[in-house]
């Protein structure tokens, strides 16, 4: 080894759910280090260019997430030209339709610097161009530690506990646990310069995010985690965006105003590896009472359905030492898209943070720790656990989830119609 190192929380991927667990743990008192394999940290929030912070409401009025989910709403308001819909604390300038719902834009780049901000006041020590190459585990299947490869060349960072929040579940894998995988349709976002066109999704003047979505030819179950799929799917959306500007040029626009700025820095798969969790999140779960809840999920592409999230869907079934956050949590079909997006990563990863850190501390590991320990540190920040804990909230008469056909039709649909 050219290097080792030893943490009392490793978390793995600095996306918002890494970022959110890091700052979790680290608030706590734990040394934490977290390794991202890019530059950039938030993940497919600021390399994807998504630039939506989703709502932390139930469309009616209602907030449901809270703790640092909010905070990195806020957090993410920086260092960017937006601001909240004044039914949230905000003037509304520079919002766009569904401004009635707690949510907001923001600037990708602007984000990342508050973000890294959060972590060097927390202390956490990030790791960036490191890669997770290998997964160590003692004879009781308890992870301890993970091979990395940087520049510096190959190191050994070992842990008292992990968090993986990669999005691809690569811990748990690596380490020998199960995962669900899914479907993944082109869905491409980048910067581009355009004074003509509908500046919806606008950052300033000429500047503005762009959104192409493919709605056929599906990828089938798995190939997220085959490499050159991988490869072959970010072909696929510059596809896409060459053959939108050839189509615009050929109608006439001016390429010398009309012209990408900026693609995104990481590949758009929105689910690639769902780890098998102690519990599991499913279609049919918006509105049940979870004993172990850890947080609320409200539906971002709709108005009413609320979910719990039980504690078990962070605790992966075979594999010790490590909790998961964000998208690859226990949760499976229309679950999985509404706790693969901003808020519920942040909730997750949150919640992820604190029980590795009270892993440390009690010395249990991961599959030992109750829930309730979990609940009660979340409780000292006032943040509800539970929908009877918000009157009214998921109460709607049309409180049912969309499909995942309507989702992927209404993302930009249901923005721009003004929706609650």
């Amino acid at each position: 080894m050219d290097f080792s190192r030893k943490y009392d929380v490793v978390v793995a991927g600095a996306g918002i759910a890494g970022c959110a667990a890091a700052l979790a743990a680290a608030r706590r008192g734990c040394s934490v280090a977290l390794i991202e394999k890019q530059t950039l940290i938030g993940g497919l929030a600021t390399s994807g260019l998504i630039f939506v912070y989703l709502p932390l409401c139930d469309g009616y009025g209602h907030q449901v997430t809270f703790g640092l989910a909010e905070e990195l709403l806020k957090r993410s308001l920086k260092y960017s030209p937006y601001d909240l819909p004044p039914d949230w604390g905000g003037s509304g300038m520079r919002n766009y339709a569904r401004g009635n719902r707690y949510e907001c834009y923001f600037s990708p780049a602007g984000f990342i610097l508050s973000l890294d901000e959060a972590l060097s006041e927390a202390g956490v020590d990030l790791w960036l161009e490191t890669a997770v190459c290998q997964v160590n585990s003692d004879a009781d299947g308890k992870v301890v530690s993970v091979e990395v490869e940087n520049i510096s060349g190959h190191g050994l960072i070992a842990a008292g506990c992990f968090v993986d929040a990669s999005g691809s579940a690569h811990i748990v894998r690596r380490a020998g646990g199960t995962v669900s995988t899914a479907e993944n349709t082109p869905s491409v976002w980048f910067i581009q310069n355009s004074p003509d066109e509908n500046r919806f999704y606008n950052i300033q003047d000429t500047v503005h995010i762009k959104t192409l979505h493919e709605k056929e030819n599906r990828l089938m179950p798995g190939d997220s985690l085959r490499g050159k799929c991988v490869t072959a799917f970010t072909r696929r959306c510059w596809s896409h965006i060459r053959e939108y500007y050839d189509q615009s040029y050929a109608s006439g626009k001016n390429r010398f105003r009309h012209f990408p700025i900026q693609l995104p820095g990481m590949n758009e798969f929105r689910k690639i590896a769902s780890a098998d969790g102690m519990e599991k999140l499913a279609d049919t779960d918006f509105g049940r009472f979870r004993e172990s809840s850890i947080g609320l999920a409200g539906d971002w592409r709709r108005p009413g359905p609320v979910w719990e999230t039980p504690f078990g869907a962070l605790v992966p079934e075979k594999t010790g030492g490590v909790f998961t956050a964000g998208r690859c949590i226990g949760a499976t079909g229309l679950a999985w898209e509404i706790f693969r997006v901003i808020p519920a990563c942040a909730m997750t990863g949150e919640a992820a943070g604190i029980a590795a850190a009270l892993c440390v501390s009690s010395g249990v590991d991961t599959r030992e720790l109750k829930a309730s320990a979990v609940q009660n540190e979340l409780r000292k920040n006032k943040i509800p656990l539970h929908l009877d804990e918000i009157p009214g909230a998921g109460n709607s008469p049309d409180a049912r989830p969309m499909d995942i056909n309507e989702g992927i039709a209404g993302e930009d649909a249901g923005f721009k119609s003004g929706e609650k």
